[in-house]
């Protein structure tokens, strides 16, 4: 049996679910648009790049369709697995290294708990 889900079927139900979002709130999407193209605007990390990164947080946020849709993306642009596994290894590093820098806040947080 196979369980791997069906990325590409996944990514044209969620444009499409996107889509039907739009027409309901425009100005979410277009202000999502203006965000996402504003960093390419600098010209100063080439579209691939830009591609990885997104991957990499997709990763860290835990997002299905960003990893959907910048996976095929990175892919058109170019990108190799080899480049998307170092930037993932980055994400996962930093992920284990959020856990230690909250776990130090937990000890914090427990530390201020007034005595009895």
């Amino acid at each position: 049996m196979n369980n791997m889900q069906d990325w590409n079927a996944y990514r044209d139900a969620l444009i499409s679910r996107v889509g039907d979002f739009a027409k309901l709130s425009p100005d979410v999407l277009r202000g999502l648009n203006t965000i996402e193209g504003s960093g390419n605007k600098t010209g100063r990390l080439e579209p691939k790049m830009h591609e990885i990164i997104a991957l990499a947080v997709a990763v860290t946020t835990r997002c299905d369709g960003c990893i959907a849709v910048h996976a095929k993306k990175a892919i058109e642009l170019g990108a190799t697995e080899g480049e998307i596994a170092e930037a993932l290894g980055v994400a996962i590093a930093l992920n284990a290294g959020a856990a230690l820098t909250y776990s130090a806040r937990v000890f914090d947080a427990i530390a201020s708990v007034p005595q009895k």
